[in-house]
C-alpha cells in the first residue's frame, strides 16, 4: 500500500508541491513503521513470553500465532530503509498484514462463538490438534495471499479489490459471531438459577466483548485503507489530496496491531491501570 512508489515510477511530471507532499508521506510512513518495530516487537515478544510462562499455549494458540504474525510484519520497516531489500519482500509482508492478522482474529471470534452458542461442538473440537490444523490452514492461506499481493501490487485497482473483498469476508464472519453471541446473551438456558446463571452470563459477556473489540479492530484496520484506495483510483487527477488522505490509513493499520497484546496484558494484570 505504497502510493508514493507509484508516483515516483510514473513518467508524468508533477508540480513541486506534489513531490514535496509525497516525500513527507514517505517520511511519515518510515517513522510510523519505525515506531511499530521499536515498540511492537518488545510488546509482542513479552506476550509470547507470558503465554509460554503461564503454560497456556494450548488455550492461547490463536493469540500466539497472531503475535508471531505481528512480529514478522513489524520487520516491514526494513524494506523502507534498506534499498537492497527487494520490493517483493515488502509486498510479501503486506500480504501477511492484510490476510494473516484478520484471519487469526476470525479464528478467535469463531472459537468464542462455538463456546457460547454450540458448546457441544466446541468441546468436540477443543483438543489442540484441531487448533493446530486451523493455524496451519491459515498460514498456508496467508502465504497464498502474500504471493497474490506480489502479483497484483503493480495494478492499483486489482490490489484495492483484493484487500477490500477480504475485508468484507472477514467482517461478515465476525459480525455473524457477534450477533449470534449477543442473541445467546439475551437468552437464558433451561434450569439456570442463581450463581450458575450469573457465571454463564459472565462468560457470554466476555465472549461478546472480545468479538466486539476484534470486529472494531478489523474495521479500523481496513476501512481507512479501503477509502483511501478507492479515492486514489477515482481521483487520479488530484494527487495532492490523495497523498494527504494516505496519512490516515497506515496509522490506523499499525495502531490496530497493538489492540490484541494490550488486551492480553490487561487480562494478565500486567498494565499499570490493572495493578490495583
Amino acid at each position: 500500500m505504497n502510493v508514493s512508489t507509484e508516483y515516483f515510477n510514473s513518467t508524468e511530471v508533477y508540480p513541486f508541491t506534489i513531490i514535496q507532499g509525497i516525500l513527507i508521506l514517505r517520511g511519515f510512513r518510515i517513522a510510523l513503521l519505525g515506531f511499530n518495530i521499536l515498540f511492537g516487537v518488545p510488546i509482542h515478544s513479552y506476550v509470547l513470553w507470558l503465554i509460554a510462562r503461564e503454560g497456556r499455549i494450548a488455550s492461547e494458540i490463536f493469540n500466539l500465532n497472531l503475535t508471531v504474525c505481528e512480529i514478522i510484519y513489524s520487520f516491514i520497516f526494513l524494506t523502507q530503509i534498506l534499498p537492497r531489500i527487494s520490493l517483493d519482500l515488502h509486498c510479501f509482508l503486506q500480504g501477511l498484514g492484510i490476510t494473516g492478522r484478520p484471519l487469526f482474529h476470525c479464528l478467535m471470534c469463531v472459537e468464542r462463538y462455538l463456546a457460547v452458542v454450540h458448546p457441544v461442538t466446541f468441546l468436540k473440537y477443543k483438543p489442540l490438534r484441531y487448533r493446530v490444523i486451523c493455524c496451519i490452514v491459515v498460514w498456508i492461506t496467508t502465504l497464498g495471499s502474500c504471493l497474490a499481493v506480489i502479483q497484483t501490487s503493480s495494478n492499483m485497482k486489482t490490489y484495492i479489490w483484493f484487500f477490500s473483498l477480504q475485508f468484507l469476508l472477514f467482517l461478515s464472519i465476525q459480525l455473524f459471531c457477534l450477533v449470534a453471541v449477543l442473541r445467546a446473551l439475551k437468552q437464558s438456558g433451561p434450569g439456570e438459577k442463581g450463581r450458575e446463571r450469573e457465571e454463564e452470563n459472565h462468560m457470554k459477556r466476555r465472549a461478546f466483548h472480545l468479538i466486539l473489540i476484534t470486529t472494531v479492530t478489523l474495521v479500523v484496520m481496513f476501512v481507512p485503507f479501503a477509502i483511501t484506495g478507492f479515492l486514489t483510483v477515482l481521483q487520479q487527477q488530484e494527487q495532492q489530496k490523495v497523498s494527504l488522505i494516505w496519512f490516515l490509513g497506515p496509522c490506523c493499520f499499525i495502531l490496530a496491531g497493538f489492540v490484541q497484546p494490550v488486551l492480553h496484558l490487561h487480562r494478565a494484570g500486567k498494565l499499570c491501570l490493572c495493578s490495583s
